[in-house]
């Protein structure tokens, strides 16, 4: 057991027992949604994983803890904390664990530490990926490098639509990650289902979805898989309107000169204030929409 690790009782329980766990990240409780909507979120994430048939495994980093499982106070307590929680990647956790510090995970280091503690199956919102104009600034997200290395499936409304999804797939296929669409041949981008780009395969059922993790795991392949689960119809905004709030919230970050790990959390805030609130509305049902799935999953796996 890795020294650093602290698994929940529920969640050491039901991995001994074989029983269905799904892992959740924190930085959207900390960073992705305004208090209370974030604590209320994501308790309602963890009721959504437990009336599909599995354990829910919120993770943190709490007082240099790896929590594989926290309870309602500690969510409520990242939840209060807001944006004063680091927003841990991998090149964060020494430091905060040496300081015994709190970090909120991101895709990258929820897939580390669930992997640790031994959970398959993570779902989350949107991975991140490779920013626009990447090709000057280098921007590209730890979670495509993290998806190559470590072997956790994550299940995802796409990648965020904020992003260059062209060359986030190929990023992605350089690297050996195959990209599912779970009901769709087309890479839904985050807010809404339509991107105009194709994944790797088409995927329909969860039990479909295991066989092939599966296939990988037992073949003793390196990395993970990126599932892409479009946010329900009733709830995808349309195209033109999201790209419209996207390309004007990017000139704003441009222009103030927000870069690295800040670009993502502005951005998202920024859109969210052009939609009206709509994103918002949107990233919750997407999340939602995620933990059925990755709840389904991980009982067939």
């Amino acid at each position: 057991m890795n020294k650093f690790l602290s698994i929940s009782p529920e969640v050491q329980q039901a991995l001994d027992e074989g029983r269905p766990v799904v892992a959740l990240e924190s930085t959207i409780i900390s960073h992705g949604m305004p208090y209370p909507q974030n604590v209320e979120t994501a308790l309602r994430v963890e009721q959504t994983i437990r009336d599909n048939g599995a354990v829910p495994a919120t993770i943190a980093i709490i007082g240099g803890k790896l929590k594989a499982g926290c309870t309602p106070e500690e969510i409520e307590y990242l939840g209060k904390k807001g944006k004063d929680v680091t927003k841990a990647s991998r090149r964060d956790l020494p430091v905060l664990i040496a300081r015994k510090a709190d970090g909120a995970t991101t895709v990258t280091t929820t897939m580390i530490i669930a992997a640790m503690a031994g959970i398959r199956v993570f779902a989350t919102g949107g991975i991140g990926g490779v920013h626009r104009g990447a090709e000057t600034t280098m921007d590209i997200s730890a979670d495509l490098e993290e998806l190559a290395m470590t072997p956790v499936m994550v299940i995802c409304a796409g990648a965020k639509s904020i992003l260059d999804l062209g060359l986030t797939l190929e990023y992605l296929e350089t690297k050996g990650v195959p990209v599912i669409g779970y009901g769709t041949e087309e890479l839904p981008a985050f807010y809404t289902r339509h991107s105009g780009f194709k994944v790797d395969y088409r995927i329909d059922t969860p039990q479909e979805l295991a066989a092939a993790f599966r296939a990988k795991l037992e073949m003793g392949l390196q990395g993970g898989m990126l599932v892409t689960n479009p946010i329900p119809e009733e709830y995808s905004m349309p195209p033109e309107i999201i790209n419209r709030a996207i390309d004007e919230a990017i000139e704003e970050a441009v222009n103030q000169g927000i870069r690295g790990k800040e670009t993502t959390p502005f951005l998202l805030a920024k859109v969210k204030e052009l939609t009206g609130g709509d994103s918002l509305d949107a990233n919750i049902q997407l999340v939602l929409n995620n933990a059925r799935l990755a709840a389904l999953t991980a009982r067939e796996l």
